[in-house]
């Protein structure tokens, strides 16, 4: 039993001042006002943790590293081509440590769960390893390590393109066949049973990787294990893959998810860029989530979520860091917001009229909307929620407007430094006073890592 005294705490319908959290197995149990006897901990401002909804940790490794200038012809596939000679360096031990190394750094940053979209499944040759499971243990080894909530999502690739195109050498450690990935799914299932806080879903890579006899497969074979396991997939990301659904398919591709795929509530569309009116509408009405990555959006020219009518028409969102160009979620609500400000040309856009603090809306929506593509009890602060929390810094944020209706906006806004100094997770102390216990073993690691690969 746990008992945390805060001045100030945000809670589901919003701020409440001197309030008492109990908290018993990684569960809020109790919310009193003022301060109750025997109190562990006395705290200024709590906010909820934030769920990463979209992840490649190896990618961790990479990123810096696909920068270099290319005469104006660098595009999101020329970037993929760098990053599949980077990855055909990586053994599992490195993936663990890369993966440690990451989510240490989203842990201090304020992401108390992550959705690892995981696809890199086979040994440098593409070979299977003898545990087909063996790189995905790596990543629940390090989410163990670091703390972090774990959503495994393992990604099922078959394809190079539409049309069923045959695998290219730089996706060899990727590809699976159906009966194979759902061994694999199965595998992590069970895996997951040995690591608290993690569960299962899986991730079809993209319709161009997956065609629809496989997905509808592998679908009822995750839901065959959970009926609410977490189905994410990339769609829509660059106008090139539009284009090329529309020629293999005569349609776009979020037009021909719906049409074709029982959508709810547990799918999460990542990069849902380039969408249409009636598909934005259609994903709303299905009750699915649309996962935004915005700084690996802007790093991969990607494009621009509609977020401003996505979000007025009650639209679900959550938010992921995607490459790691940026581990940050504070970046990415930023960033949210100022690419809507750019192209419409106004101020404070994401607000509604129950809520007028942008940074509050945002925040909120982000970590719910993280929570359901997760099919975790998180995102929230009430009695029955896991206790995944941030504490602020309030030497930080007292040199900014401060007050309760101004401080998430001053956090997205107009913080210069990391503001949160103890995280949470599932009841358990993972940072404290910003630092946390394994940071400086995994980078000495990491950076050894680094160097070995740079060569």
């Amino acid at each position: 039993m746990i008992k945390i005294y805060a001045e100030s705490i945000l809670l589901t319908d919003g701020w409440a001042k001197r309030q008492t959290l109990t908290i018993n197995d990684g569960i809020i149990v109790a919310i009193n006002s003022g301060k109750s006897e025997n109190v562990d901990h006395e705290v200024g401002t709590i906010i909820p943790g934030m769920v990463n909804c979209h992840s490649h940790a190896f990618q961790r490794a990479f990123a810096g590293f696909s920068e270099q200038g290319s005469e104006g012809q660098d595009s999101f596939w020329t970037w993929r081509n760098i990053m599949y000679k980077f990855l055909g360096q990586l053994t599992d031990k490195n993936a663990e440590v890369i993966a440690n190394q990451l989510y240490i750094e989203m842990l201090k940053m304020g992401y108390t769960r992550v959705a690892e979209f995981h696809y890199l499944h086979h040994d440098i040759n593409g070979d299977n390893y003898a545990e087909l499971a063996t790189m995905a243990h790596a990543i629940f080894k390090a989410a163990q390590q670091s703390g972090i909530g774990l959503t495994l999502l393992p990604v099922l690739y078959r394809h190079s393109g539409f049309g069923e195109l045959l695998p290219t050498d730089g996706q060899k450690r990727f590809i699976n066949s159906v009966g194979q990935f759902n061994q694999l799914v199965s595998d992590c299932y069970d895996l997951s049973k040995n690591y608290s806080n993690t569960n299962i879903g899986i991730a079809p890579h993209s319709l161009r990787a997956v065609d629809k006899n496989s997905l509808i497969e592998v679908v009822a074979h995750v839901r065959s294990l959970d009926a609410n396991a977490p189905i994410h997939i990339h769609i829509a990301e660059q106008q090139k893959e539009v284009d090329d659904c529309l020629a293999h398919y005569g349609q776009r591709p979020v037009e021909w998810l719906l049409a074709n795929i029982p959508l709810d509530s547990h799918w999460c569309l990542i990069h849902a860029t380039h969408i249409t009116e009636q598909e934005r509408r259609g994903i709303i009405a299905s009750k699915a989530i649309a996962g935004i990555c915005p700084t690996t959006e802007a790093n991969l020219g990607d494009g621009i979520f509609p977020t401003t009518e996505f979000l007025s028409e009650q639209g679900t969102l959550a938010i992921g860091s995607d490459s790691h160009i940026s581990v940050n979620p504070i970046e990415e609500l930023r960033w949210l917001e100022y690419t809507q400000r750019l192209i419409k040309q106004q101020r404070a856009i994401l607000a509604d009229a129950k809520q007028a603090s942008v940074g509050q809306n945002l925040w909120q929506q982000a970590a719910k909307g993280g929570a359901q593509s997760t099919n975790t009890n998180t995102g929230e602060l009430a009695i029955g929620k896991q206790a995944d929390l941030l504490v602020l810094d309030e030497q930080q944020t007292r040199l900014f407007a401060s007050s309760e209706q101004h401080l998430l906006d001053s956090l997205i806004f107009a913080s210069q430094k990391n503001p949160v100094q103890d995280v949470m997770v599932n009841g358990q102390w993972v940072v404290r006073n910003y630092q946390h216990e394994a940071e400086q073993d995994i980078a000495s690691k990491f950076a050894d890592i680094l160097a070995e690969l740079s060569k």
